[in-house]
């Protein structure tokens, strides 16, 4: 819905206040607890915004700036589009888990859902350069954790974040990436239509001004939105020094919970997540693992939802673990197919996709069937091996 006259002068002001230079979340902060609303604050005058901040920074707020005023022009009109929101912090609708992390964005751009933001979501990260059975893992759990009523939230990167969100589009729950970029940018260029069936299907977040364009520095800050926005963190891949890991470490600060995929000892793209799992990281090897993990803060979460949030309900209650010999459905064709190819002798996913001619996409989503079916298992090296019933 447009905004409304009264809707459009509250957000100018949040515009003017994130927009002028060298006032960042922390700055922010200080002046909500100094003066309260972002009115308040610019009724306050010069004296009382330096010794709040300093006098360079009050100068700043108060002057007349014509490039500040025609980018708060250019956001409201963007948030015209009924698809097109600004989020304060203040609004009803702010994102409750973000209020927790010290320093919380002052403004949040969104395209799509803007309920998104509050769904309960796991973060799926991990390396720009992954293995093809580190994407397959990736694409797998996504999907199979969406259809298990968890909203996957990643950071539209090449490698693990695109296949995360791929995944996640084929499952119930959806899919969220916060970016390091401004909103109406795509980046990396070659992820146009992915960004625009995450906005189409689930929300593209950031809260970095509209037109910002690609800057190392803001990664970091889009990390910290990934972790704070989610109820845990799960690193499929990644190397030693990986950005991944920055992602993982912020959310053990937020209280989530940490968890990583181990890889083959010789991998590079493994071991970050293995040093992740010597620092305390819960080992992944299977979807039940990572519902068991995050029993608490999915019912905490959905406790906490607005009563007339619109929300999927998951086909696997929350933390719900299946037992491994309850009855279970058939596999798949295509999973029989695997398991008909896995035999008793272990096997990479690589290597059967190359001798099934399956995608290893859908390969590694046929593993997680087999898995959960309690037919396979998957080694810590990655391979997977039949298991006798």
């Amino acid at each position: 819905m447009p905004l409304s006259a009264e809707a459009r002068e509250e957000r100018a002001v949040w515009l003017r206040l994130v927009l002028t230079p060298g006032i960042g979340p922390a700055s922010v902060r200080r002046l909500l607890e100094a003066f309260g609303l972002p009115e308040d604050i610019f009724a306050a005058g010069r004296a009382k915004l330096a010794a709040a901040l300093d006098v360079a920074r009050a100068q700043a707020l108060l002057a007349d700036d014509p490039a500040r005023d025609a980018q708060i022009d250019a956001s409201l009109r963007w948030a015209q589009d009924e698809h097109h929101h600004l989020v304060a912090l203040t609004d009803a609708g702010y994102p409750p888990r973000l209020l927790g992390i010290g320093d919380p964005p002052p403004l949040l751009f969104v395209r799509g859902d803007v309920d998104a933001l509050s769904r309960p979501s796991l973060a799926i990260v991990g390396s720009r350069h992954a293995t093809r059975a580190g994407l397959g893992h990736a694409q797998a759990f996504a999907q199979a954790l969406a259809d298990s009523g968890l909203q996957v939230c990643s950071g539209l990167a090449q490698g693990i974040d695109a296949a995360a969100h791929r995944g996640a589009l084929a499952g119930r729950a959806g899919t969220m990436a916060v970016v390091g970029t401004g909103v109406d940018l795509v980046y990396p260029a070659g992820h146009a239509g992915l960004t625009a069936e995450i906005a189409r299907r689930g929300a593209v977040v950031s809260e970095l001004p509209l037109g910002t364009q690609v800057q190392r520095a803001n990664f970091p800050r889009r990390n910290r939105l990934i972790a704070g926005l989610s109820l845990g963190v799960l690193v499929v891949e990644a190397a030693r020094h990986s950005g991944s890991l920055i992602t993982a470490r912020q959310a053990a600060e937020f209280g989530r919970e940490v968890m990583a995929i181990p890889g083959s000892i010789h991998s590079p793209v493994s071991k970050g997540c293995h040093q992740l799992i010597r620092e305390g990281a819960k080992l992944v090897e299977s979807v039940e693992d990572v519902l068991v993990e995050l029993r608490a803060q999915m019912a905490g979460a959905s406790a906490a939802a607005p009563a007339d949030a619109p929300r999927d309900a998951p086909s696997v209650p929350p933390g719900a673990v299946v037992p491994r010999d309850a009855p279970r459905d058939a596999p798949s064709a295509a999973a029989a197919t695997l398991l008909a190819e896995l035999g008793w002798d272990p096997a990479d996913p690589d290597a059967l996709a190359e001798r099934t001619g399956q995608p290893i996409g859908a390969v590694a989503a046929g593993l997680v069937e087999l898995e959960l079916a309690g037919l396979a298992e998957r080694w810590v090296d990655g391979r997977y091996v039949r298991v006798g019933r």
